[in-house]
């Protein structure tokens, strides 16, 4: 089992930016995956950015983020981050910290393959 815990969403103006945090404990080693998605009333969950190992690991973004978000990890502080700049109203959603353990199945962004999932945290970009 794999707990995680999400901290830093606000409300931010366009242009802005926001750093959110992501605590895990439980079960885990360096074949753990982490992934942050986010989710409006009027879209599916949508994979932001991702990273496929704890150590080292190689980082995966959505296009619509690449260049203004960044995931990183802290393995001894056991805390995956997303970096959020240049904010865009249209960012407004609830972040999701998420992750799963063993082979990549499918592309890393694809939340089918999250089995474990935080509570969320609401980032709210205004103009």
């Amino acid at each position: 089992q794999v707990q995680l815990v999400e901290s830093g969403g606000g409300s931010v103006q366009t242009g802005g930016s926001l750093r959110l945090s992501c605590v895990y404990s439980g079960y885990t080693n360096n074949l753990l995956r982490l992934g942050w998605f986010r989710q409006t009333p009027e879209k599916e969950r949508e994979g932001v950015a991702a990273i496929n190992q704890i150590a080292g690991g190689t980082p995966t973004y959505a296009e619509s983020v690449r260049g203004r978000f960044t995931i990183s990890v802290d393995s001894l502080r056991k805390t995956l981050y997303l970096k959020m700049d240049s904010l865009k109203p249209e960012d407004t959603a609830v972040y999701y910290c998420a992750a799963f353990m063993g082979p990549i199945k499918w592309p890393l962004l694809n939340h089918q393959q999250y089995h474990y999932w935080g509570q969320g945290t609401q980032v709210t970009v205004f103009s």
